[in-house]
């Protein structure tokens, strides 16, 4: 009886502890079943609000690409195209008593008629939704020259990837950001881009400016702007700057990302 009674005490000890090994198995299941359920929620949130962010900067972005277009329109009807009329009308009053001068009426207006094809493409939404990055700022330079406001020159190496129509208006605004601070602050008289096509995309914006000591707290509302709109399309957005060596802008995006 006594071996009896061992041996049923040995069965019941090892079945409390299958039953408590069990319990705990099933215990560390559902805790692990918790995480993963809570884990998956907010990945699923996280992604629901990068979407929400990207569509939030997107229409930003689109809204200041529209204001900017806007103003320069203004900016080169009044400082170009009003100028060359102006000219062209200050010349054809002189033509009566020099008629040889006719010839410069027509070179004016000419000129004039020119100008209101190329600001023309900056009004028409389907030409400039059509562009691809490249192309846009080489338009924006283009307009740099015309108006005299500063020396632009663009660089292209490499064979032009197609990357997303709403992350290249992203792109094209980071870089609009950076003009608008050398023409406003910089006193440059060169603006240099270069965008390098490889298995990422390297894009490059210098100015001969006045610069700024990196040391300094130069982190104002643009360049903020800039970065978290690089973040929000995965792009990485350096500045590197010295003080009366200019000013440099480097955006890499890997479009696998």
């Amino acid at each position: 009886m006594l071996y009896s009674w061992i041996f049923n005490s040995e069965t019941e000890i090892v079945t409390i502890t299958i039953i408590g090994v069990s319990l705990l198995l099933v215990l560390v299941i559902v805790v692990l079943l918790l995480v993963f359920v809570n884990r998956k929620n907010t990945l699923v949130q996280e992604k629901q609000q990068a979407k929400e962010d990207f569509e939030t900067e997107l229409a930003e972005s689109q809204i200041e690409i529209r204001e900017n277009t806007l103003r320069n329109i203004s900016w080169e009807l009044h400082d170009n195209i009003g100028q060359l009329l102006t000219l062209a009308k200050i010349q054809a009053q002189s033509v009566k008593e020099n008629p040889e001068r006719i010839d410069e009426v027509v070179e004016t207006i000419g000129t004039g008629l020119n100008e209101l094809r190329a600001l023309s493409k900056l009004i028409n939404p389907e030409i400039l939704k059509n562009l691809s990055i490249t192309e846009a700022v080489q338009m924006e330079l283009d307009r740099f020259n015309r108006l005299g406001v500063i020396k632009g020159s663009l660089k292209s190496i490499g064979d032009a990837q197609s990357i997303n129509a709403e992350y290249e208006i992203i792109l094209f605004r980071i870089l609009q950001e950076f003009f608008s601070n050398t023409i406003k602050h910089a006193k440059a008289t060169e603006l240099n881009v270069e965008i390098v096509f490889n298995s990422f995309i390297k894009i490059t914006a210098h100015d001969n400016g006045v610069g700024f000591t990196e040391d300094g707290n130069h982190d104002g509302i643009g360049l903020q702007n800039m970065k978290n709109r690089a973040k929000i399309i995965g792009a990485i957005l350096n500045i590197h700057s010295k003080k009366d060596a200019g000013t440099t802008l480097v955006i890499e995006y890997y479009p696998s990302k």
